[in-house]
């Protein structure tokens, strides 16, 4: 049983920690403003929970949901022997690579926020939680408001032209609205509001629902959609009797859901409305995912080594039409595949598990009572909005870490549906009379062990950030010494193919041709799985004719179809 302090603790930092991932980003000192930012914070809050799940509640969950212990050991088991049997380099394994940093810590530390979050026992918590989420989309509606009235005030590159939120891409920003919209009105529905609350969220909807448009992201759109279906859903079941309504309802929704990924597969009657190129660019994607992970059937090629594999992946059509031999990508644009490709089946299996706990809980719970509960209507869409636009999107650290914590949240509402609101030590004590004892054990507190954990997270996670800053400083200060002293692989200066190939490229453009060459080769040996690495190696000029007979030859292994690659 969890005591108050620990329940406290728990809820405060996943409340607060939890949105400080999505939001914070930080620019100008880094190359990459957004994941590694994330990253980081999402190191501080994993540690810090797991810290306190580990010492304080691991008996009460392993107790109360063995089956959802099984399924995180498992994941985690298997991405660390992934990561350890890959044949790409265990650093990129062990931060993922540049860009996405979804790499093995990066899975550890949303597995602890879940395990966490299936601990809270009080609605309270909860909601807590869930106010948290309500927060996250409130900044991000004001910031893409001042920027579609003002333009932006942070200073980073904009390629899309779009809006991005401070997920730093027009398609997350959309799909996370569409998740915040649509979980928001059910949370907030059937409450009992003054009246200017209600036209202040009518006012925040209706410009939220403006940014989605203005993103043009079509999966901002779909999830939107699909989130408001899911609370007619439930408001249907409240207000109606018997099967037929919402029985009606959900054949209906069934049928234009049908046609509406037909047409996506340009099928059907809505194919000329809904088809877009980039699903058949998906397609592509999707396949070389599952061509990895049938490949590397029991260890998968290694935690977010999808882009390693991509080019030896891809069918011949992707290789020559569509997308082309050019255009490479190191996401399948789907969370599952990608999960199938980084550890194989097993690795598949136990994530697939952990979605089915989350939604056995809630259709539990649809069995379980016709009434309309607000937390649970906004916890379940929120979860089922994540997992939809994870169906056609990448694993971004700032929307995966609400798709683990609102698992966990569903597996905490359903035990505290079952059993009530827990009673805790303190007031098991004043029920009783008598005083409680606190062992020896206790003798360090909750938020102590939290603090403890938030700070050898962010030891742990400080490495990819910290090598990033001094790496775009080396390359702002345009000296080739400063280059060359922020190559130097350190703890706080872990390698990157990304970084190298950089480097080779800015000497060779620099006429540098000895330092050119001499990271061209200790490029290929870092990562002999990088394309990339041995196209530099065969590209420059002081490279020899065997060595560019042997980056050939692995050109042409890595990428079997690219008509491109030079018969000699």
């Amino acid at each position: 049983m969890i005591n108050k302090e620990l329940e406290s603790t728990l809820a405060r930092l996943l409340a607060i920690g939890v949105p400080a991932v999505s939001l914070f980003i930080l620019t100008d000192s880094v190359s990459d403003p957004v994941n590694l930012t994330k990253f980081l914070i999402l190191g501080a809050v994993g540690a810090g929970t797991l810290a306190v799940v580990i010492t304080k509640a691991a008996n009460d969950i392993w107790k109360n949901h063995k089956a959802w212990c099984i399924l995180i050991a498992l994941f985690v088991t298997f991405s660390v022997i992934s990561s350890v049997k890959s044949a790409s380099p265990f650093v990129q394994n062990l931060y993922g690579v540049y860009g996405r940093n979804t790499g093995l810590l990066t899975y550890i530390f949303l597995a602890a926020i879940a395990m966490g979050a299936s601990s809270l026992r009080s609605r309270s918590s909860l909601d807590r939680l869930f106010l948290g989420l309500i927060a996250t989309g409130v900044v991000n509606v004001a910031y893409c408001a001042w920027v579609i009235a003002f333009g932006d005030f942070i200073s980073w590159y904009n390629p899309y032209k779009n809006i991005l939120g401070l997920f730093g891409n027009p398609n997350f920003i959309g799909a996370f609205l569409g998740i915040w919209i649509s979980s928001t009105i059910g949370y907030m529905l059937t409450r009992r509001l003054p009246l200017y609350q209600w036209l202040t969220l009518v006012v925040i909807m209706l410009i939220a629902l403006f940014e989605v448009y203005k993103s043009h992201a079509v999966q901002g759109v779909v999830v939107t959609a699909a989130g408001l279906v899911v609370v007619a859903f439930y408001l249907i079941r409240n207000y109606t009797k018997g099967i037929w309504a919402t029985a009606t309802y959900t054949l209906a929704i069934s049928i234009l859901g049908a046609l509406s990924i037909l047409g996506a597969l340009q099928k059907g009657p809505l194919a000329s409305i809904i088809y877009k190129e980039s699903v058949s660019l998906r397609g592509v994607y999707w396949n070389a995912g599952i061509k990895t992970g049938s490949d590397n059937p029991f260890f998968g090629a290694g935690m977010d080594a999808y882009g390693d594999w991509y080019r030896q992946s891809r069918s011949e059509y992707g290789a020559t039409v569509l997308p082309g031999p050019s255009t490479v990508t190191n996401s399948a644009h789907n969370v599952v595949l990608d999960i199938f490709s980084y550890g194989g089946y097993p690795l598949l299996i136990s994530y697939l598990g952990i979605l089915i706990l989350g939604a056995a809980t809630i259709i539990s719970n649809l069995k379980r009572t016709r009434s309309y509960d607000p937390l649970f209507v906004g916890l379940s869409v929120a979860w089922v909005g994540y997992q939809l636009q994870s169906i056609i999107s990448i694993n971004q650290i700032g929307l995966a870490v609400w798709g683990w914590v609102l698992t966990g949240a569903l597996i905490s509402y359903e035990r505290i549906l079952k059993k009530g609101e827990l009673p805790t030590l303190e007031s098991k004590s004043k029920a009783g009379g008598t005083k409680s004892k606190q062992p020896q054990t206790n003798v360090f507190s909750a938020p102590l062990i939290a603090g403890v954990g938030v700070v050898a997270g962010l030891i742990i996670a400080t490495p990819p950030i910290s090598s990033d800053m001094s790496w775009t400083s080396a390359v702002k200060s345009r000296s080739a010494a400063s280059v060359e002293n922020a190559l130097v692989p350190s703890y706080l200066n872990p390698s990157s193919s990304e970084r190298y190939l950089i480097a080779v490229r800015t000497f060779e453009s620099s006429k540098l041709f000895n330092l050119a060459h001499k990271y061209a080769l200790v490029g290929v040996r870092f990562n002999p799985e990088n394309f990339g690495a041995w196209l530099e190696l065969y590209s420059i000029s002081s490279s020899t004719e065997a060595e560019k007979e042997e980056a050939l030859r692995n050109m042409r292994r890595l990428d079997p179809f690219n008509a491109e690659i030079p018969a000699k």
